[in-house]
């Protein structure tokens, strides 16, 4: 049997303290910059710059999170942190941090309502041929992806969307989104005759050791192996095809697996949740080291199954410009040195080839780790 597990890993409890901000190229792993950079179009040294920058800026609103009541904060296209705030007096102590603020027509807490309601119709029948639909801070509204509204099911849904007037923004695209289990061999665990990708290490309260990683990957319980060699047995999943989902899961690990707390040779230091906006990587056994940005948390999308099984909504997950492929499921994201995510899917026929316009949905580490109770094992 395998004794470690060592492909994407992290560690730490959701509510430890984040570790100093990095100040130099030196303290950032040379094949995160080099992919941040050709994501970004910049230079490495630019996107030193960037992490630096995004990483200060975050400090500030965790700072200021304890004064005031914000709505929502997000990075824009040149890395720069907006923060919502219901009123001029809270727009003027976000300014004093240093922070640019916007009073908006709605805002976090409004919008989350949307989608709330947008779920529930989408949780009572499955709305074929709308892609997703997620809050975007940066636009102030609910977006909606669809690939097909001709069907009946997408037209009710669309219906229901466009109640809410402009709050909800409908954008048409082509492609078809999947889960994204299938199936390249390489560096990966089988999942009981589907291929997915090693994610996060991380212990209950007694110290039993779990694997965390995109439900849809454990569906069925299977029992996983690593190089040939089992390493865990899956325990539970709130992915369910056909059904009203969420993408998280865990699996239970043998005595003696250890999970190694990196992502492509960087230690992990903790869980903290990135802004919309910032810059991020993933690791996946079929694309490997791929970087781009967080768009929106609180996404849900609706997947196609191509082996022409039922579609199967999924809510809870976070939007990115990250690419991945089939088999990278269950993969690590990571921003600085804090742990987001792991794969959950993307567009059916996307390649990572290096141009833009790329994507990918992943679950949030910290939703997962609060429901099962768990605290992340970090360096």
């Amino acid at each position: 049997m395998a004794s470690a597990v060592g492909l994407s890993a992290a560690n730490a409890s959701p509510d430890q303290s984040p570790s100093p901000t990095p100040t130099s190229a030196a303290q950032y792993d040379a094949g995160m910059v080099k992919a941040l950079a050709k994501s970004l179009g910049v230079s490495e040294g630019k996107a030193v710059e960037r992490l630096d920058s995004e990483s200060k800026q975050q400090k500030s609103l965790e700072r200021l999170d304890g004064d005031l009541r914000t709505l929502g904060a997000y990075f824009d296209n040149d890395g720069k942190l907006t923060v919502n705030v219901a009123d001029e007096a809270a727009a003027a102590k976000v300014r004093d941090a240093g922070l640019t603020a916007r009073v908006p027509e709605r805002g976090q807490e409004r919008l989350d309502k949307v989608m709330a309601a947008l779920d529930s119709a989408a949780a009572q029948r499955v709305p074929a041929g709308v892609n997703s639909w997620a809050v975007d801070l940066a636009t102030d509204t609910v977006t909606v992806t669809v690939s097909d509204d001709s069907t009946p099911a997408a037209r009710a849904f669309l219906k229901k969307a466009k109640t809410y007037g402009s709050a909800v923004k409908v954008v048409n695209e082509k492609s078809t989104l999947v889960a994204q289990q299938n199936v390249t061999p390489g560096h990966s665990m089988d999942v009981g005759g589907g291929v997915c990708s090693v994610g996060y290490g991380a212990r209950d309260r007694s110290g039993k050791q779990f694997l965390v990683s995109a439900g849809h990957c454990l569906e069925g319980l299977p029992d996983l192996t690593y190089e040939g060699n089992h390493f865990a047995k899956a325990t539970n999943t709130r992915f369910h095809k056909g059904q009203n989902s969420v993408d998280m899961g865990i699996a239970k690990l043998d005595k003696g697996v250890k999970i190694e707390t990196k992502v492509h040779g960087k230690d992990v230091r903790g869980s903290k949740r990135a802004s919309s906006g910032a810059a991020m990587c993933k690791e996946g056994q079929t694309t490997g080291w791929t970087c781009g940005k967080v768009k929106s948390y609180n996404v849900t999308v609706t997947y196609d199954d191509p082996h022409g099984g039922p579609q199967t909504t999924v809510k809870g997950l976070a939007s990115s410009t990250v690419c991945t492929e089939g088999g990278d499921s269950g993969g690590a994201y990571i921003s600085g040195n804090q742990a987001q995510g792991m794969t959950s899917g993307g567009p059916q026929d996307q390649q990572c080839d290096g141009s833009s316009g790329k994507s990918s949905f992943f679950q949030p580490l910290d939703d997962t780790l609060r429901h099962y109770g768990l605290s992340l094992n970090t360096r």
